[in-house]
């Protein structure tokens, strides 16, 4: 029953993914490109300060990917970098050990069933490697 919900998640996010769109006025932004199957994610940012204000991403993906990146955009807005650096740690020890601690993924958990297929834990995290790229990424904004 618990992997039947997790699967509504991923097939809603994956279907109707939030938060997806160019974004005008961005700070920051990076792409992630997955080679073994195509997935590409742009990930646009708005920081302020050390805040994350706003979030959008785009891109073309399989369902895991988009779901995943939708997941995050909804997550992350709020919060420092080092808060989403820090969820984009404790996502990725979840995808990749068994027994890890799911405490704080909320929704997120609904793709800790990557772990069972190696190759998958890529489509889960290439938002997050993103959005991390773009925390170093400043977008430059032309002054007339």
């Amino acid at each position: 029953m618990l992997s039947e919900l997790y699967q509504e998640v991923i097939l809603d996010h994956g279907k109707k993914p939030r938060n997806f769109g160019l974004m005008e006025g961005c700070t920051h932004s990076a792409e992630g490109f997955n080679t073994l199957c195509g997935d590409r994610v742009r990930v646009f940012l708005l920081i302020v300060g050390d805040v994350v204000k706003d979030v959008r991403f785009e891109g073309e993906g399989c369902a895991i990917c988009t779901a995943s990146a939708s997941l995050m955009t909804q997550m992350v807005r709020g919060k420092r970098i080092d808060e989403v650096e820090t969820l984009f740690g404790h996502f990725q020890t979840a995808v990749t050990s068994e027994g890890a601690d799911l405490t704080g993924l909320d929704e997120l958990e609904a793709l800790v069933g990557v772990r069972q297929y190696p190759n998958r834990v890529k489509c889960a995290t290439l938002a997050w490697h993103a959005i991390c790229a773009a925390f170093d990424s400043p977008v430059s904004q032309e002054v007339s």
